[in-house]
């Protein structure tokens, strides 16, 4: 291992080691953490036993009974529960005080939002929203659940700021599925690029950002490409190789004197990758790896996309 990988794991190895010095006035912080979220919480009793539902979830198992003892005057009381799952409750508010937190201190005007859906394998039927779907954890069809996930990304720190579930369209149709699993009678389908807009609608205006990115999943159709640029948000999202595009900046084939002007031909993303000179390619070191630098070659072209066979608006493919 070369000596730079070394000195980065010792250092990952310290930041592993938590100091006794740590755990001095926890409780204390604990409250202060706790008390804008608990101020989201619509009724009083919920607010009231936010500490002491938290205050057992960072204990051992073994000593949950007696400090519960301590912490609530009743011990399972309903105000407890309450709070602890078996009285519907909106997390929305909370996931907006998260995100306002966020924005707030880790925020930079060229800060970034991303998108990730992530799929997670299951067995059986009788989770909420399993199917057999696409999971790219496996690189396959299989059955899982998809979340969809909203990052936020600064120069200081990147955190997590929002969590929906894909609910597939054979779920939304089926009555007793969603009555048994609890799923609200107001929820509709929605694509996964849909939810995600509604997203960016409703907590992108929290985080101070310049940019949108997503892998080729989110990239791959245009018309949510477009919704982003007519929404005035800039993006950088990952697009399959077999997207079929038009260099805006290639030299058009030579004009025979007859009809129009020709124009550059459309053709895959992989087929112009491999048409392009070697010479228009830009090595980038973007950090280190495990088996060293991480290196990219990257080119930037103004382009249109070919969707379903009309032409559409002008993009800067990376």
């Amino acid at each position: 291992m070369e000596r730079r990988f070394e000195l980065r794991k010792t250092e990952l190895l310290a930041d592993c080691q938590v100091h006794p010095a740590v755990f001095a006035g926890m409780t204390e912080r604990l409250d202060q953490f706790a008390e804008p979220f608990a101020a989201r919480l619509r009724r009083p009793e919920q607010r009231a036993h936010t500490r002491n539902v938290l205050a057992g979830l960072v204990v051992r198992r073994g000593a949950k009974e007696r400090r519960g003892d301590r912490l609530s005057p009743r011990r399972g009381s309903a105000g407890t529960a309450n709070v602890s799952g078996h009285s519907p409750w909106d997390y929305q508010p909370l996931l907006e005080e998260l995100t306002c937190q966020v924005g707030k201190e880790l925020g930079e005007p060229d800060g970034v939002i991303v998108f990730d859906p992530s799929a997670f394998p299951k067995k059986g039927w009788h989770s909420v929203a399993v199917a057999r779907q696409w999971c790219g954890r496996l690189g396959k069809v299989e059955n899982c659940q998809v979340g969809i996930f909203m990052g936020y990304v600064s120069r200081s720190e990147h955190a997590l700021v929002d969590v929906r579930l894909y609910v597939p369209r054979e779920w939304t149709k089926d009555r007793r599925r969603r009555k048994e699993c609890g799923i609200p009678k107001e929820l509709r389908y929605q694509t996964r690029h849909e939810m995600v807009l509604e997203m960016l609608k409703t907590k992108g205006h929290l985080l101070p950002h310049s940019w949108i990115a997503g892998d080729d999943e989110m990239g791959r159709p245009a018309w949510f490409r477009r919704k982003l640029d007519r929404s005035d948000e800039r993006y950088l999202l990952a697009v399959p190789s077999n997207t079929t595009i038009r260099d805006l900046e290639a030299e058009p084939p030579p004009y025979n004197g007859r009809g129009r002007q020709p124009k550059q031909p459309f053709q895959q993303v992989r087929r112009w990758c491999d048409l392009l000179p070697r010479d228009v390619w830009t090595r980038l070191e973007v950090r280190d790896a495990e088996k060293g630098p991480l290196v990219v070659e990257m080119v930037k072209r103004r382009v249109v996309a070919k969707i379903d066979r009309k032409v559409g608006d002008e993009e800067t493919l990376v």
